[in-house]
């Protein structure tokens, strides 16, 4: 029953998606990387839901949450201040500008030297830390929820790993180099939808496994059961996301992830009008409300129902769902779930081939090639990239705990990116060096931070936090280009000129909602918040008990 139907949901939303999207437009460049720029609210929100809610987040987070409670929802909860700022500040100027890539917006604002430079660093990116790390956690994840080595006949669980990453990949890859942006948004939409009533179920399963009664009195026997804070939104040192991190690089991460990243804002891009646009966005806000129920509270749940066991925190969801269960909505809730790995794995590899094509085909090796050679370019660069990924996701076997490692890379690419776009916006006659300084000193500081065993020493040693790091990084990038703006600014103010790509009108209610997104955010926090654990004998005493997540050299795969 379970493979019954994990057969029947994929086969359903393979023949769903095929049957919207097959008479669409594959070929041209703007119909391929864009989807025509026709797509409305309900799929943006879904496609982007769906992009950012994949087995990094599922099993990652809520192996956080295994460890240090509800205070790791900061990743969530926070992502809904960095989307209301999307719809409001950003996603305007974006369309106004009329581009499909972040680099062909610097381009725009600075020159094509700067576009380069960010078109490498995505790439890289992309290539060598995003793919690999979605497909490694997908096929952890389904490793630990059903029985594969059964299935396979293969006991070795680093063998079954390997093979779940290639199927998962080539899958993958078909659906993102065949069918474009149109059909990588309409597929996240259904498993979107799929996932989401997954997920939900593995919590009504979950406190009916902690206690055989109703909800309410499920749910009170948890909360009685866990440890004190385990409900505090407020992290302590020793938790992944302490208290003043929220200001720093959490707050720093999530703005550049929802703001300026490729892969996710690239349907956004697509959107048919700015009024749909920010209805999609705003609406994503809303549903990451809903994101600790089922990315966190599943996490305390294995906490309690797996005590003194001794599993690995990143096991601890997939062992959850394969034990509260029942065998036809596993398979079912399997069949999502990899729908959640192919979202991220083909939109990541779709935003891969759309900075290739236009980035670097279209752009510097044949400028005067054709929409359909532009197209066949994307296509196979991705196939390349998407082997690539592969076998760099096996590589990834053994890491401690994969969704801060995720993290930990991603702000080597983020800061420096993210610094550059602010900057550019508010400083009119920001030169392009300063650019240039922005992106190469961003990315040298970081990675000497992380790789280099004296730097990382020498931060441990003075007890920064990394996200306290790399927020002082962001500051100094944004001082130093300021400065270089000051002593060498442009002879004329740079201005954002309409192309009209799309109607601009906005949303009548965007702003209301932004606001009412901000106030419940806030609610959240101040229902959960217990600052006692701030006071210094509770921060002393976690300080003595855990060491706090300071930079440290990377681990090795084991």
């Amino acid at each position: 029953m379970t493979i019954l139907s994990f057969v029947f949901f994929t086969g359903l939303v393979a023949a769903i998606t095929w049957y919207l999207t097959h008479k669409d437009d594959h070929d041209s460049s703007k119909g391929y990387f864009l989807a025509g720029r026709s797509l409305t609210f309900p799929v943006i929100a879904g496609s982007l839901l769906l992009t950012n809610l994949s087995t990094e987040q599922m099993v990652g987070l809520n192996g956080l949450s295994f460890r240090d409670g509800i205070s790791v929802m900061s990743w969530e909860v926070i992502a809904v201040l960095a989307l209301v700022l999307m719809a409001i500040f950003f996603l305007p100027k974006f369309l106004k500008a009329g581009i499909a890539t972040v680099p062909q917006f610097l381009e725009n604002r600075y020159d094509a030297g700067t576009r380069t430079i960010t078109d490498l660093i995505f790439l890289g990116a992309y290539a060598l830390i995003l793919l690999p790390i979605i497909l490694y956690t997908g096929a952890k994840g389904l490793v630990g929820m059903m029985d594969v080595p059964a299935i396979t006949g293969i006991e070795s669980q680093a063998t079954n790993v390997w093979l779940l990453i290639f199927l998962i990949g080539i899958i993958g890859s078909i659906y993102a180099l065949w069918g474009g942006l149109r059909t990588v948004a309409v597929s996240d939409t259904l498993n979107g939808a799929g996932l989401l009533i997954g997920g939900f179920m593995i919590v009504y399963f979950g406190l009916q496994a902690v206690s055989p009664g109703s909800l309410s009195e499920d749910w009170q026997t948890l909360k009685a059961a866990v440890p004190e804070n385990t409900f505090n939104s407020i992290g302590t040192q020793s938790h992944d996301t302490p208290f003043d991190t929220l200001f720093t690089g959490v707050l720093l991460l999530n703005l550049f992830y929802w703001c300026t990243n490729q892969q996710i804002i690239q349907r956004t891009l697509g959107a048919s009008s700015l009024k749909e646009g920010q209805k999609g966005v705003l609406l994503t806000g809303g549903l990451k409300l809903l994101g600790p129920i089922y990315l966190v509270l599943p996490g305390i749940i294995a906490a309690y129902i797996f005590a003194g066991q001794g599993i690995a925190k990143d096991d601890a969801y997939g062992m959850l769902v394969a034990k509260v269960l029942p065998a036809p909505l596993t398979g079912f809730f399997a069949a999502a779930l990899v729908g959640a790995i192919l979202s991220s794995f083909n939109s990541a590899l779709n935003s891969t081939c759309t900075l290739f094509s236009l980035g670097f085909y279209k752009h510097m090796i044949n400028k005067s090639a054709s929409d359909d050679q532009v197209v066949k370019s994307g296509k196979w660069f991705g196939a390349f990239i998407a082997l690539a990924a592969m076998i760099g996701g096996g590589m990834l076997i053994g890491q401690d705990s994969i969704f801060g490692y995720l993290q930990k890379m991603n702000a080597m690419y983020f800061i420096p990116i993210f610094a550059v776009v602010v900057v550019g916006i508010l400083s009119k006659r920001n030169p392009p060096i300063a650019a240039k300084f922005g992106l190469i000193a961003g990315l040298a500081i970081i990675s000497i931070g992380y790789f280099v065993p004296q730097a990382a020493e020498l931060i441990t040693h003075y007890n920064v936090h990394n996200f306290h790091f790399i927020g002082g990084v962001f500051l100094f990038l944004v001082i130093g280009m300021l400065i270089i703006g000051a002593v060498a600014p442009t002879a004329e103010a740079w201005s954002l000129q309409d192309v009209g790509a799309v109607d601009l009108t906005p949303w009548k209610f965007a702003k209301p909602v932004a606001v009412l997104l901000t106030i419940v955010v806030i609610a959240i926090y101040a229902i959960l918040a217990d600052f006692s654990v701030l006071s210094s004998d509770a921060t002393t005493e976690a300080l003595n008990s855990t060491s706090p997540p300071a930079i440290t050299a990377l681990p090795e795969a084991e």
